[in-house]
């Protein structure tokens, strides 16, 4: 039985789409932190290019949602101890390859021939002993429990326990005399320890406490110690011949399926792992629906993970948010205050829709979200001066390229733009480009200062960042569906500071 991949429903040509360069839009929605995050600790199994490749088939995103569920509901104790095995065996192998003594070599990678074959077997055992739905894992699980039988690993199970034995009856005896070591083969000398023993146990009042500390085993061997093995082999010739035989034998003893499946696993455990942490603090993750035609989405109680990661961390407050899009909306338009949670909410649409195109949970009770062909992003850059460009025609020049090259199966996120110039020219911009994203008919959210673009068009929908109704100058980082009301709320933050019209007066009165 044949078995390619635990992360792609199809084979080769999926896997060949990997890219290992990061996504244009990935630090306009902190996903570069998400990423970090969650493959934090996990460097050796290099599992950004997943994170970096979105998929795009619903049924590749359902094979990896069940594959998900498998795990949560109750194997990861098996795949986390068979990911440590492995671990385990490159450590032993990584050894080998670095000792400078031939016999040396050879016992390690014994060793690791040993530990591999045991976290196989013990994998086996617990998928089959798992209640599995996903076909993905289904998969596996037939596929480990047929090479486990086949005849190559059964002979390879028993020649490395045939080996161990074997090394394990060598005896011999170690002469010192001056500055001489002899080695011979042992010749029925007494062990004088049975008799040493059993003489001082007359001594011996009860339990008493041990005072024997521990001694680090240490996988370096001396130059005497390797001398001594030396003739140690020279004395048991056909033991030695057999292991060097084995290790020439079975270099690339590591099956590929297995060593693929041991990285690409780390893709979930690591993701899992990483919401598990916002878990226990009360918020929640869902598997979400995603369609591919469906464009009425929804999110409840969705927040931003690279935020909400930053305030768990300081012991805050973390706001969760809804959003929905019915019949022919299309684009939610956010106004309010500054500071008032606005890009965050622009953020977590493109978050919980990138993460669901990974098949992962997103934050959020449940979700109803878009299988995008690509996603774009227009956060406000710094000027770059080598371009010879003004800030405006930047932004103009940017635009220009996400409108030729979107379509109507794109996901755009617009954080003001147009900042740098004239309120009544943003508008005017603003206007012309919102009516190009409606005519494509994708999903946009924008983030704007002009409460005039909130109601463009029926396919624009008013969402408002919320203040605290007894104080405006509070921000609550509530998103509410509703009409913009134009106000920016300053009046209350000028009376707040002192610096009301009336109030700047009475100050300066001579």
């Amino acid at each position: 039985m044949s078995f390619h991949s635990i992360l792609f429903e199809e084979s080769d040509d999926l896997r060949r789409r990997v890219t290992t360069e990061v996504p244009d839009f990935f630090r306009d929605l902190n996903l570069d932190q998400i990423v970090d995050a969650v493959t934090s600790g996990r460097d050796e199994y290099n599992l950004k290019p997943f994170f970096y490749t979105p998929l795009t088939d619903l049924a590749a995103i359902a094979y990896r949602q069940d594959v998900m569920l498998d795990l949560e509901h109750g194997l990861m104790e098996s795949i986390e101890s068979f990911s440590q095995a492995m671990r385990t065996v490159r450590a032993h192998l990584a050894a080998a390859e670095k000792l400078p003594y031939k016999q040396q070599k050879e016992r390690w990678f014994l060793n690791a021939v040993e530990v591999y074959c045991d976290a196989v077997a013990e994998l086996r055992e617990g998928l089959d002993r798992a209640r599995l739905a996903s076909r993905g894992l289904q998969t596996f699980r037939d596929y480990v429990a047929e090479y486990v039988e086949s005849d190559r690993f059964k002979a390879l199970r028993q020649e490395v326990r045939t080996l161990k034995s074997v090394l394990s009856a060598i005896r011999y005896c170690v002469l010192i005399r001056d500055a001489t070591i002899t080695v011979r083969n042992y010749d029925s000398e007494t062990d004088y320890s049975a008799i040493v023993e059993e003489t001082f146990a007359k001594f011996k009042q009860g339990a008493v406490k041990d005072y024997r500390g521990e001694v680090a085993v240490s996988s370096g061997m001396n130059h005497v110690e390797a001398a001594v093995v030396e003739r140690v082999a020279l004395l048991n010739p056909e033991v030695f011949r057999a292991l060097e035989d084995f290790c020439a034998e079975h270099n690339g003893f590591l099956e590929e399926p297995i060593t693929d499946f041991d990285r690409e696993i780390q893709f979930y455990l690591a993701y899992l792992k990483y919401a598990e942490g916002f878990k226990r603090t009360g918020l929640e993750f869902c598997y979400p629906q995603v369609s591919a035609a469906e464009k009425n989405v929804s999110s409840r109680a969705g927040f931003d993970l690279a935020l909400a990661g930053k305030l768990i961390r300081e012991h805050a407050a973390i706001v969760c948010n809804d959003f929905f899009l019915e019949g022919e909306e299309r684009i939610l338009v956010v106004t309010g205050p500054n500071q008032g949670g606005k890009t965050t909410f622009a953020r977590t649409f493109g978050q919980l829709h990138y993460l669901a195109s990974l098949g992962c949970p997103v934050p959020g009770t449940e979700a109803r979200l878009f299988l995008f062909d690509r996603l774009f992003t227009h956060f406000e850059r710094e000027e770059d001066i080598t371009t010879l460009r003004g800030k405006l025609q930047d932004d103009l020049v940017r635009i220009h390229r996400l409108l030729t090259e979107a379509t109507p199966r794109s996901i755009v996120v617009i954080n003001e733009i147009f900042s740098s110039t004239t309120a009544k020219d943003a508008a005017y911009l603003g206007k012309k480009i919102m009516e190009s994203l409606s005519r494509l008919g994708l999903l946009c959210v924008c983030v704007t200062f002009l409460d005039e673009l909130a109601s463009l068009n029926d396919r624009t929908v008013s969402i408002v960042a919320q203040v605290a109704p007894e104080n405006p100058t509070l921000r609550t980082f509530r998103i509410e569906r509703r009409p913009a009301d134009g106000r920016a709320y300053a009046l209350a933050i000028a009376e707040k500071y002192g610096l009301t019209h009336q109030r700047l007066k009475e100050r300066i009165r001579p």
